[in-house]
């Protein structure tokens, strides 16, 4: 066989399994399965879903323990830099609201409960940390990526999701003079 049939069928070959591959992976079987993103439900302006986490102490902490209270939700890991490099606007902002009735959850996903814990003690973390070991809470809130913000006003509304400037938004919150 010469190098043109050669490549020809090899060519060939491929395309068919590319084009089985893709098809295998829109099938109506598999759509019906897949958890689906509904933009009005997971909104801002909509109450936050409740979920329960065990913090590093082993203590169930549950999101409707902070009613009354303005919440950021912060989804991140441990090998993400990016977190990382939050974390020192993340302590002002809780060294400077906290009192005013403001907390964070730092939700750890999917790493064992002993990688977060030396974390969080590296970097002094003052705020609350949560096990997220299977992600079913990052999933219920839509994350994709991390880090992953979304602010909970006082009444359990989600204020923003991906929030980029949450001093902000914490002052329209708490009322506090820019």
């Amino acid at each position: 066989m010469d190098m043109k049939k050669r490549f020809r069928l090899l060519f060939g070959i491929i395309l068919v399994f590319s084009l089985f591959g893709l098809f295998a992976c829109f099938s109506p079987e598999d759509a019906s399965k897949k958890e689906k993103w509904d933009i009005k439900e997971r909104s801002i302006e909509n109450k936050a879903p409740d979920f329960a986490l065990e913090d590093l102490d082993g203590n169930t902490v549950k999101l409707s323990h902070y009613t009354d209270q303005g919440v950021l939700l912060v989804f991140s890991t441990t090998w993400c830099p990016y977190c990382s490099k939050e974390i020192p606007q993340l302590k002002e902002l809780y060294a400077k609201y906290n009192e005013k009735g403001f907390e964070i959850l730092n939700i750890d996903i999917q790493e064992t409960k002993e990688k977060v814990s030396a974390y969080a003690n590296k970097h002094q973390l003052p705020y609350k940390v949560l096990l997220d070991t299977d992600g079913r809470v990052a999933s219920m809130y839509g994350v994709r990526g991390v880090p992953t913000k979304v602010l909970i006003n006082q009444d359990g509304t989600i204020v923003c999701v991906a929030c980029r400037s949450i001093d902000i938004m914490l002052d329209l919150l708490f009322n506090a003079p820019t």
